[in-house]
């Protein structure tokens, strides 16, 4: 069977990913290219613009925060996509509700299945959040939910996770009806309307600001300059032999702590059966990958360092929601290939339909965040959670 055909608008997407998101990408391009990286460029002076001026009204009142009386962590980053927040954000809410406090994970739900926008801005109906875990039980898919919130909810049990546009809202909820007295905000650093206790920036220690300039030029949602703001810094993807990223953070921040941490891999799990095998049962073996993510070449690496063969890498943009067909012509690839699975990553595991029988196994890499330096300070950041009230006045 031949897979469906990507979109033009997933395939531009691609495109352009892979021109604005590293630095010298856009380099030695063609005419029409740079003509179009030139108009770009353009639009990205406009939006920095409309941020700078929005960061103002927010600073100045025009533009009201609202305080839920209980802490609120924002974790985020400057830059679009391929940080590692879901991990990050399950290490929080795993510690936090480990240490007594009620907590619920606030997300927007990108990408997920929702009604067309007109409708929504025509609606007079006010919804109330979904809830797409109460902390007792799943109640959502990953379609209706979102990819992110469906995974936390399921590797977090006593965690709520709700999701909505307006987070205000979404909070209020997960107080009011919960009971919770701790909010994580998933991907927050940009949202301003909820007041934040606590401000968590990741930055991606191996393309920390892309090529430095601002969407959709770049890769940036708002000038690097603005992790002025974080109190705790996490330098994800890191090996170690961070000198010069640290010193450039400094730059930027002096007095946040700055927290290093890497994506380990842990255990792989059958797609649909979640049957566990250990990761020494890589080395080795002959696999092909299927991925959906913002940067895929470190789950790619990441296999190889297993010892692991990757001989094929089927790659979509971000978030793709997948066809059973793209599916069925990923595990015949891989068999035709002879191949002994194809691997792809929990995120994208949570978006693929069910088959009850496939010609070759299928597992996803099960990773969560190893801190590598600065776990004192990571502590120090739940117990000030814990015990301290908000500095934020």
């Amino acid at each position: 069977m031949r897979k469906q055909k990507v979109s033009y608008v997933e395939r531009l997407e691609r495109s352009l990913v892979k021109i604005i998101q590293q630095p010298g990408a856009d380099l030695n391009r063609s005419g029409g290219v740079r003509a179009l990286l030139v108009f770009l460029n353009c639009i990205s002076k406009v939006f920095q613009l409309v941020v700078a001026v929005r960061y103002c009204f927010y600073n100045w009142g025009v533009l009201r925060r609202f305080p839920l009386g209980c802490q609120v962590i924002s974790i985020g980053n400057v830059t679009a996509g391929g940080t590692g927040k879901t991990p990050v954000t399950e290490k929080f809410a795993r510690e936090l509700s480990a240490a007594g406090r009620k907590v619920a994970i606030l997300s927007r739900g990108y990408r997920r299945k929702e009604a067309p926008w007109w409708r929504r801005a025509f609606s007079q109906v006010v919804e109330p959040p979904l809830v797409v875990s109460d902390g007792r039980q799943i109640k959502l898919d990953a379609a209706t939910g979102g990819d992110e919130p469906y995974m936390l909810a399921s590797n977090l049990p006593g965690v709520c996770v709700l999701v909505d546009r307006n987070r205000v809202k979404a909070g209020r909820y997960a107080v009011s009806r919960f009971g919770c007295d701790t909010l994580i905000l998933d991907d927050g650093f940009q949202y301003q309307r909820l007041k934040h206790s606590l401000e968590v920036v990741l930055v991606d220690k191996t393309n920390p600001f892309g090529n430095g300039h601002m969407l959709p030029r770049g890769v940036l949602r708002e000038p690097a300059s603005h992790i002025s703001r974080a109190d705790f810094i996490f330098l994800t993807k890191s090996d170690g032999d961070s000198a010069a990223v640290r010193e450039q953070i400094r730059g930027y921040n002096k007095t946040a702590e700055i927290i290093e941490c890497r994506h380990a891999p842990r255990i792989l799990k059958d797609v649909w059966s979640r049957e566990e095998l250990p990761l020494e049962w890589l080395k080795g073996k002959t696999l092909t990958t299927l991925s959906g993510i913002a940067v895929p070449q470190g789950f790619e690496n990441s296999l190889r360092k297993l010892g692991a063969r990757v001989i094929w890498c089927e790659r979509y943009a971000d978030h793709h929601r997948y066809d059973s067909s793209e599916i069925i012509y990923a595990l015949n690839k891989t068999a035709d290939l002879h191949a002994d699975a194809l691997i792809t990553t929990e995120k994208d595991a949570v978006r693929f339909p069910r088959f009850e029988t496939t010609p070759v196994p299928c597992y996803y890499l099960r990773v969560d965040i190893e801190i590598i330096k600065g776990a004192e300070n990571f502590a120090s950041a739940v117990d000030h959670i814990c015990n301290v009230k908000s500095r934020r006045r």
